[in-house]
């Protein structure tokens, strides 16, 4: 090992050695040197010239915010209700996002952004439980598998056994063909199948509750992204001959004619389609991503070449349509596009594949032992439960049981008979309302109710990320309330004192070269450039003019001083002109001003006018003398030592 590699080993050591001691004790309280850096870190991002003074300088600000937090805790403010409501109300935004593994979950977050790179065509075998009289028929099902099974690995065309054997009664017509999908389309497992299969090859048997399902590959592409569209949509009757389809041809083909003669496809949306959620908005869907709808309707939509194309009339089984591609909007292929990562977190928190990360909560519950089961006749729980539920007889194992009777604890809380029971009234029945779940389902479930709520509920003892957010959101609470108290009212409602201050420091307080003015403050470039010249030609209406923007404009008339005026071309402010708009390039806002009055020489303040500066000093010197305070009664010691380990 050379010298170089053994130096740069010590002092990662003594990084590591100093986040774990105490950097500096305030009155009877430490702080390392740890949560010092995790504060340091997060409000000094950007690099530094000088690590040492900005350490230093950092170290300063964060001991006097430390004092000022503490002495809200000693007056108990953390108790008061308004921060003790914010403080939970917190909690419930943000407790969801930390209830997964934080492994899986960005696991499966490159795995979503993975997927969506591309699109892949699919086709679908079905092989249903179900017989012809809707009873389950697994013996009758599984031969059908088998014999699937041995038509595919003979080599037979997968859309030919689809059309022969699929159970999905579209398979008839369309082949078993779903077209393209991508990440989010079908359900999870299904998905899992289609992305993991090869092109040109089919996946293995996937089990639902419904039946078997087999996925083929049948090519891929770079994906399509998302398209935004308008439709007119003339949908069949519930019962419709074809008499009735033939006359919603005639019409939509009437609609077409006058569409491509000129006229408005908005209007002729909201008054003629039958899809009345976007007919109230002149035919606009949402943005459709591939895999979403009936693949004819995909297939017309995504065939159109530009925007403002038009389809002509086609049929679906829903009705004739007739489609308008607007937009396309390409897919993010910036692994790093924070917008997106959080978009696709959004669709897996709601999707079951993140249930498979709640597991994670079971097992960290059970493996910090918190988790302690009571002895009991299992049968004579099963028996009690049945004769409360069902009203059947109850056994003489069912009477050892009460309603009393503990079942289990997690940490502090007991969970009795009583509460498995009102937990099993209302979740015993399937979701899609097919009947009752099998006891011992439920009785899984309720355990796994009990460890998440648990986990939910101490969420600061299973991450410390969460513990951070919310300790720190409590103490700016605080640190708000108690600088609001001690500083802030103080400064503003002193009046006496604000004068004396004026009068001390009186030359302190002028204005350098300065202007009455309007400031107008527009939401984007275009609607400046619009205000600007309309206001150049009637300046005395800009009133009026401003009025018809609504909230994309706001004015503000007061005095500035030169440098405060938005003037990018350094024009000297006379009475009358208009200064050039000047954009922010960041958010695309933008501003100019019309100066009513110029004043080119330095100009003492009267009081009422540097009244907002001179609050502003005199909440400096009521906060200097405060710390200077807070210092006596909780005495800083810093060790500089670890202080000087922490800035290298």
């Amino acid at each position: 090992m050379n010298k170089k590699h053994l130096l740069a080993i010590i002092a990662c050591f003594s990084i590591i050695t100093a986040s774990t001691q105490t950097l500096f004790t305030y009155g009877k309280y430490t702080v390392d040197a740890k949560e010092f850096l995790r504060a340091y870190k997060k409000n000094n991002a950007n690099p530094v010239v000088n690590k040492a003074k900005s350490v230093s300088d950092y170290l300063d600000l964060y001991i006097n915010s430390k004092l000022k937090i503490r002495e809200g805790y000693e007056r108990k403010y953390d108790t008061l209700a308004h921060i003790k409501t914010e403080v939970e109300s917190l909690r419930e935004q943000i407790a969801d996002n930390y209830m997964n593994d934080p492994e899986i979950m960005n696991r499966m977050q490159k795995e979503a952004f993975e997927r969506s790179q591309k699109d892949i065509r699919v086709a679908h075998i079905f092989i249903s439980l179900k017989n012809a009289s809707g009873g389950t028929d697994t013996t009758t099902t599984n031969i059908k598998k088998t014999e699937i099974l041995k038509w595919l690995q003979k080599g037979d065309d997968f859309l030919q056994v689809a059309r022969q054997a699929s159970d999905d009664p579209a398979a008839k017509t369309t082949l078993g063909e779903i077209g393209y999908i991508t990440v989010f389309t079908l359900p999870y497992e299904f998905e899992n199948a289609v992305y993991n299969t090869p092109v040109g090859k089919y996946s293995p048997v996937i089990t639902s509750k419904a039946g078997y399902h087999i996925f083929k590959n049948m090519g891929e592409r770079k994906a399509a992204g998302k398209i935004k569209a308008q439709q007119i949509l003339l949908a069949f009757p519930p019962v419709a001959d074809d008499v009735a389809k033939k006359r919603l041809a005639i019409l939509a083909d009437s609609l077409y004619k006058r569409i491509i003669a000129g006229d408005n496809f908005n209007q002729l949306a909201t008054a003629f389609s039958s899809d009345y959620v976007t007919a109230a908005n002149g035919g606009t869907m949402p943005d459709i991503s591939v895999g979403q709808y009936d693949p004819v309707f995909e297939k017309t939509l995504w065939a159109l070449p530009i925007d403002g194309a038009v389809s002509k009339p086609f049929i679906t089984s829903y009705g004739w349509h007739i489609v308008k591609r607007t937009s396309i909007k390409p897919i993010v292929t910036d692994i790093n596009d924070k917008n997106y990562q959080q978009e696709l977190l959004t669709k897996i928190q709601a999707d079951a594949r993140s249930k498979s990360s709640q597991n994670f909560i079971y097992n960290t519950v059970m493996e910090k032992g918190r988790y302690k089961k009571y002895s009991y006749s299992e049968e004579g729980m099963r028996s009690m439960t049945d004769s409360i539920l069902d009203l059947k007889p109850m056994s003489a194992a069912g009477r050892t049981i009460t309603h009393s009777t503990p079942m289990f604890s997690i940490g502090d809380s007991t969970y009795t008979t009583s509460t498995w029971l009102m937990y099993a009234i209302t979740h015993r029945f399937k979701k899609d309302g097919s009947g009752i779940k099998p006891y011992e389902q439920v009785r899984e479930e309720f355990l796994q109710f009990a460890l998440y709520n648990h986990y939910r509920n101490h969420l600061e003892d299973f991450n410390n990320e969460f513990r951070y957010q919310m300790m720190e959101f409590k103490d700016g609470n605080i640190f708000f309330e108690i600088m609001q108290q001690e500083i802030w009212n103080k400064g503003q409602n002193d009046n006496a004192a604000l004068l004396a201050l004026y009068e001390k420091n009186k030359k302190n307080y002028t204005w350098n070269q300065s202007a009455d003015a309007v400031l107008f403050f527009c939401s984007d470039e275009i609607t400046v450039n619009k205000v600007y010249d309309e206001i150049k030609k009637k300046p005395a209406d800009w009133r009026k003019i401003i009025e018809m923007y609504s909230e994309k404009v706001v004015a503000d008339s007061a005095r500035y001083e030169w440098d405060q005026l938005p003037n990018p071309t350094k024009m000297i402010p006379k009475a009358g002109i208009i200064t050039s708009p000047l954009v922010n390039t960041n958010d695309n806002t933008a501003s100019f001003a019309y100066i009513i009055q110029s004043y080119p020489q330095p100009m003492q303040r009267t009081f009422n006018e540097a009244k907002g500066l001179v609050i502003s000093d005199y909440q400096v010197i009521l906060e200097k003398e405060w710390t200077e305070r807070l210092k006596k009664k909780y005495p800083v010691v810093i060790d500089k030592k670890v202080l000087n380990e922490v800035s290298k």
